[in-house]
């Protein structure tokens, strides 16, 4: 691919950290999708609702859609998206969890450099409970 048809893909890259404060809410949210799920097999339904019943991660995965996150943007259409969740050692009270714009500005300066080096492969995902959308610009 050239340049000018590379530059019309953006990758977006989100990272949430979600302090779940009512466990049953959120496997009951989850169970409901799961059962609603009309093009889910049924063994992976089995599958998917024990995972929900042990793992608060589990149903924030089966929760959070990243095509809806996009849907209402304009000029904007979803190519590909990945998410996935995990349980997190989150402390507030350490430095390293606090955003700022040096962080910002130090990602963007070593994101850019991996990515030339690594190029837009398909079919990338979010390893370690990123959360990773592709949008091709119209």
């Amino acid at each position: 691919m050239s340049a000018s048809e590379t530059s019309r893909y953006v990758r977006l890259r989100v990272d949430l950290v979600l302090e779940v404060t009512e466990r049953d809410r959120l496997t009951d949210a989850a169970l409901r999708r799961i059962k609603d799920d009309e093009f889910m097999p049924e063994e992976e339904r089995a599958h998917a609702r024990a995972a929900v019943r042990e793992d608060e991660a589990e149903a924030l995965a089966y929760l959070v859609e990243p095509f809806q996150l996009i849907g209402e943007v304009p000029g904007v259409e979803l190519v590909q998206a990945s998410w996935s969740s995990e349980r997190s050692a989150y402390d507030p009270d350490v430095d390293a969890w606090h955003l700022d714009e040096e962080d910002f500005d130090e990602e963007e300066d070593g994101d850019a450099d991996a990515d030339e080096e690594a190029g837009d492969a398909e079919g990338g995902g979010a390893e370690g409970g990123g959360a990773e959308a592709r949008a091709r610009l119209l």
